[in-house]
């Protein structure tokens, strides 16, 4: 029989309530307040209402995988002080709200494999001061903040397999104190100088934190290091490009009201991270510029420039407050760099321009008739056979433009088609740790896709081998003609 209190359909007993499989879509009412162990798995629960747990101080495990849980509201587990166990697996979570494990101070073990998470922000689980499991395989995280572990000093085991990382930094493990499992495998690694101290630091002694299984971190890139491991890599290899940034023009002058665009081109390896931040200015005692125009609200000299990521800068409805100096900067694991730029606002909006009166008509001498224009009253005051004879003429010239255009068409096809001298077009990558290389030293491949690229194999010789053919109209019996040398091969060196 079912127990007194048990909510519809779930099976109470002890301590425990089961409600799991029932297709919820919100936690059931009249769940016993001393429930100590509670499933909701397997339901369609998409949020936890405020409120829906607050009765059940004395929870120590929830079980809330297989749901449609999108987001967690700060402090959803606060009434929950006693709870060491809290299960989300396989949810939606795309994100994870500072203050969502608010309140879960005697938590132990956290499940959010198998959700959507991509970003891992600073102090995201600070509240969690006893949590000794942390299992976050089996998402999308592709960027690990060097907060996002902060507080976690008594974590035995972190499982961050099975994810998007192309990096890790040495201070997002450095909270970690209690660390005795690490797992790190099938993640797209960027094998890059970023990554210097992590090879280091398997090999000194993090190698008692992975299996056997989990020391095979594997390179996803750059191509020339893919598929290899990272402990078989030397430093020498993992190399970084200091970004270098480019503005055009450095200096620019708009009107009040207008909108503007300025693009900064960043290149580098990794890709650099490209932001736009405004330069404050020394006021020395003067009030800032502060301008509004109509619909818009007001913008201060001292804001920082708006930046969707992608280095354009964005500037709306410009006021004389958008006036100053400006930085692009790019960034990545080898270097910084800056450029600035300058806008200057004109202090008065433009008037729009008066359309130019026509000018009156010059005197023409006497008996001359002036010449007829097409759609003017002299032109269709014209004859029928004259009409005629001035459209054949347009539609002659017409055709003549499209039959040249289709003949320069064609001709660039052929050209396209003539095959060039070897290597030409071929464009390749090299960092010069092992020396220069020739074209006689490329293998052309085709990956999966494919797309043709060139690699660089240093076991063939700098040049081709084989004799040097003789000129077609030379007799090899008379041997080649006296003073003709035939000339020696060059080494060409591609700097991309």
């Amino acid at each position: 029989p079912r127990a007194a209190g048990c909510p519809v359909a779930c099976r109470c007993y002890s301590a425990t309530v089961e409600c799991g499989a029932l297709r919820l879509r919100v936690v059931p009412l009249g769940i016993p307040p001393g429930t100590q162990t509670l499933f909701l798995q397997d339901n369609n629960i998409a949020r936890l209402e405020p409120g829906a747990l607050a009765p059940l101080a004395a929870l120590r495990r929830l079980y809330l995988h297989n749901n449609s849980l999108r987001a967690l509201e700060a402090g959803a587990f606060r009434a929950q002080p006693r709870l060491l166990e809290l299960a989300l697996t396989s949810n939606r979570l795309r994100a994870l709200r500072s203050g969502a494990f608010a309140g879960l101070a005697q938590l132990r073990v956290l499940y959010l494999a198998g959700n959507q998470l991509a970003r891992l922000l600073d102090f995201t689980f600070l509240h969690l001061p006893r949590l000794q499991e942390l299992h976050l395989q089996e998402n999308s995280i592709e960027l690990l903040e060097d907060q996002a572990l902060a507080g976690l000093s008594s974590l035995a085991l972190l499982d961050l397999s099975r994810n998007q990382l192309g990096t890790i930094s040495r201070e997002a493990l450095q909270p970690l104190a209690s660390l005795q499992v690490l797992r790190l495998t099938e993640n797209p690694w960027r094998c890059d100088c970023a990554l210097h101290w992590l090879g280091a630091w398997i090999k000194e002694g993090g190698q008692r934190l992975l299996s056997s299984r989990d020391k095979k971190i594997m390179c996803a890139e750059p191509p020339r290091l893919a598929l290899q491991s990272l402990l078989d890599i030397s430093h020498s290899s993992l190399i970084c490009i200091p970004p270098s940034v480019h503005v055009q023009p450095l200096e620019l002058t708009a009107n009040l009201g207008e909108d503007l665009r300025v693009a900064c081109e960043a290149s580098g390896y990794p890709q650099p991270l490209v932001t736009w931040r405004k330069v404050p200015q020394p006021r020395e005692g003067r009030p800032r510029a502060q301008a509004q125009l109509e619909g818009g609200a007001p913008v201060l000299g001292g804001h920082s420039a708006s930046d969707t990521g992608s280095g354009m800068l964005f500037l709306s409805n410009i006021t004389l407050a958008h006036a100053g100096k400006y930085e692009c900067e790019a960034s990545n694991a080898g270097g910084a760099a800056r450029v600035p730029f300058r806008l200057l606002v004109n202090a008065s909006r433009q008037q729009p321009q008066q359309p130019a009166q026509p000018p009156l008509p010059a005197a023409r001498p006497a008996g001359r008739e002036p010449r007829p224009v097409a759609g003017s009253m002299a032109f269709r005051a014209l004859g029928l056979a004259t009409q005629t004879a001035i459209a054949a003429a347009i539609a002659l010239l017409a055709l003549t433009a499209v039959l040249l255009a289709a003949m320069i068409c064609r001709r660039r096809r052929r050209r396209k088609k003539a095959r060039g001298p070897p290597g030409e077009g071929a464009l390749f990558v090299n960092d010069y740790l092992d020396g220069p290389c020739t074209f006689a030293q490329l293998e052309e491949l085709r990956d999966e896709r494919g797309h043709e690229m060139f690699v660089i194999n240093r076991s063939k010789p700098l040049f081709a081998e084989g004799p040097a053919e003789a000129p077609a109209d030379c007799d090899p019996a008379e041997g080649a003609t006296p003073g003709l040398r035939v000339p020696p091969p060059v080494a060409y060196e591609i700097h991309c």
